[in-house]
């Protein structure tokens, strides 16, 4: 089999040939045939995250070994199954639910895999996408997407889900009520399709791109603000009438983690999502002043990616832009999200 592997941090990706893995217990060997280019795999095509002021967490200080395949959110057939495995036939096409923990801890065990302290994460943790094949460790972890078109469908494992928990986040609100995320890249431009879906309250899009801030308006935001033009946050302010409910950083900057929370209502929650990284200065006073929260959101669980595909194959959220590209060219999609020229999302297919 092919994969497109990290050989060094921060180099070209390099295409690498090994044996084509065998399924052992319960695992399944999955033929891939789409998967998705997140910003997330810059952090790790990097080897690194900012973490400001200097301060780095190195993903080799953390245990990763290279060579390494990147791709969290592969979709692919089943082609062959480990003596345990069952609940999927050899011959049908899968999503890849890519979030998985140890399975064998109590945070697993009651359904939290998010929480494990030793992930075992597909294309992050462990071998993913980039290549041929991916070995799935449970049948359990492969998602049905019927009538749903496979290059988009792959998404929805890491940047539909991320949108998905985020927005499920922003708490009982009304028809009245204002959310306002920041980013519209294909997170934020997912969350603007899933909004209606789970809440009520109109959306506000931020973005610095007047071409991605066009294309959120297409989809249905209420309004959207030029977050780094002056005046920006009186103009969410006059929109709002006194602030959002809750805001939603889909970058995780500085700049983009003020803008949030500056633009909050008293009592408003600020999600964020986003690893762009550095540090934010946040003034303290604003937490007991303004009684806001701030809550850190990771993708989601299988539980909330069953409920996402739900509301996907009843047509409940519109398809975001898909570019689709050779998996042998990869890197060119990753020099072009590192430049920000992604609109929506690119899906490599081997």
């Amino acid at each position: 089999m092919r994969a497109m592997q990290i050989i060094e941090f921060g180099k070209p990706l390099e295409m690498r040939e090994y044996p084509t893995p065998e399924p052992t217990g319960k695992e399944v060997l999955v033929r891939v045939t789409a998967c998705g280019v997140c910003h997330s795999d810059l952090h790790i095509w990097s080897g690194e995250f900012d973490l400001g002021d200097g301060e780095v967490l190195r993903l080799a200080d953390r245990g990763m070994k290279l060579p390494f395949t990147l791709g969290h959110e592969p979709l692919g057939t089943v082609e062959a199954l480990g003596p345990d495995a069952e609940g999927v036939e050899i011959g049908n096409s899968y999503i890849v639910y890519p979030w998985i923990g140890c399975r064998e801890c109590e945070v697993c065990q009651r359904g939290d895999e998010l929480l494990c302290l030793n992930p075992q994460v597909i294309g992050t943790r462990i071998n993913g996408g980039y290549a041929d094949y991916v070995i799935v460790p449970d049948a359990k972890y492969l998602i049905d997407y019927t009538g749903v078109p496979q290059n988009l469908a792959c998404t929805y494992a890491c940047s539909g889900l991320t949108a998905y928990s985020a927005l499920c986040k922003v708490g009982d609100l009304g028809p009245d009520d204002y959310v306002m995320t920041i980013g519209a890249g294909g997170v934020g431009l997912s969350a603007v399709h899933f909004a209606s879906a789970v809440t009520p309250a109109k959306i506000i899009v931020a973005d610095i791109d007047g071409t991605k801030r066009a294309a959120a308006r297409q989809i249905g935001a209420y309004a959207t603000i030029d977050n780094a033009e002056d005046g920006a946050v009186r103009k969410v302010m006059e929109i709002t009438g006194g602030g959002a409910a809750a805001t939603i950083d889909f970058v995780g900057r500085p700049e983009t983690a003020r803008f949030g929370v500056d633009c909050l209502r008293k009592g408003g929650r600020q999600i964020q999502v986003g690893l762009f990284g550095e540090k934010a200065q946040i003034p303290l006073p604003f937490f007991p002043l303004k009684m806001m929260s701030m809550i850190g959101s990771y993708v989601g669980s299988l539980a909330e990616m069953h409920e996402l595909m739900e509301l996907v194959k009843n047509g409940k959220v519109q398809p975001i832009p898909i570019e689709a590209r050779p998996l042998e060219a990869v890197n060119s999609a990753l020099d072009d999200l590192t430049a920000g020229h992604v609109l929506g999302r690119v899906v490599v297919k081997p």
